[in-house]
């Protein structure tokens, strides 16, 4: 039966190299982007042809609270050490049952910044990191 009322987004994982990076609170850069090219044909003034270019992907931003797991930190550590290694990942959506129903799969992947927290004296909230991917592409799919 095919679900008709929209999924609520807080209820997602990530994935990379097929182990689950549980504890996400945030992920943005979902987006494909087909650049559009315009061409003014010479005598034809109602309109200008677009024509496809490049397919741009922004970069993949994820954010969680801060723990002593370091997978994380420890891919942008090797990056920046020179063992470039690019991975591969999905972002599944959940189902209010907890399973997964749509997924976003991103080839590739490299890391190309991390954020530590802001740390704050006077601050009880949540210490959270975050990374951001480059990736070479994105391709979407039910879950069944």
């Amino acid at each position: 039966m095919m679900r008709r009322d929209p999924f609520l987004t807080f209820n997602f994982q990530v994935e990379i190299e097929g182990i689950v990076m549980a504890g996400f609170s945030e992920c943005s850069g979902l987006q494909a982007e087909i650049e559009a090219l315009p061409y003014a044909e010479g005598g034809l003034n109602g309109f200008e042809h677009q024509f496809w270019g490049r397919t741009k992907y922004p970069r993949l931003v994820l954010k969680r609270g801060l723990t002593q797991i370091d997978g994380l930190w420890g891919w942008c550590w090797e990056v920046a050490q020179g063992a470039v290694q690019r991975k591969n990942g999905t972002i599944y959506l959940l189902d209010p049952q907890h399973r997964q129903t749509l997924a976003w799969h991103f080839i590739q992947a490299l890391p190309v910044k991390w954020t530590g927290p802001e740390l704050r004296a006077d601050s009880a909230t949540v210490a959270f990191e975050s990374v951001e991917l480059v990736h070479r592409g994105l391709s979407w799919e039910t879950v069944r």
